[in-house]
């Protein structure tokens, strides 16, 4: 299974609250800006979902997709 990850960068204010649930997927820059890996590995899903939750203005949404 992969997760795919989508953040609605119009939404996402770069509080980095995502950051604190999955760092090694979301990050914000040397500018603040937030950056993101795109897609993880299903084994990831409970943070990115944790991440996902904690975002003040919800702005990452996460999809599961089968393994092909």
């Amino acid at each position: 299974m992969a997760i795919k990850i989508d953040v609605d960068m119009t939404k996402c204010q770069h509080y980095g609250q995502c950051c604190f649930e999955a760092e090694d997927v979301f990050a914000l820059d040397a500018d603040g800006k937030l950056q993101y890996v795109a897609e993880v590995s299903g084994d990831r899903l409970e943070a990115v979902e944790s991440a996902a939750d904690v975002c003040p203005m919800q702005a990452i949404t996460v999809t599961s997709t089968p393994a092909s």
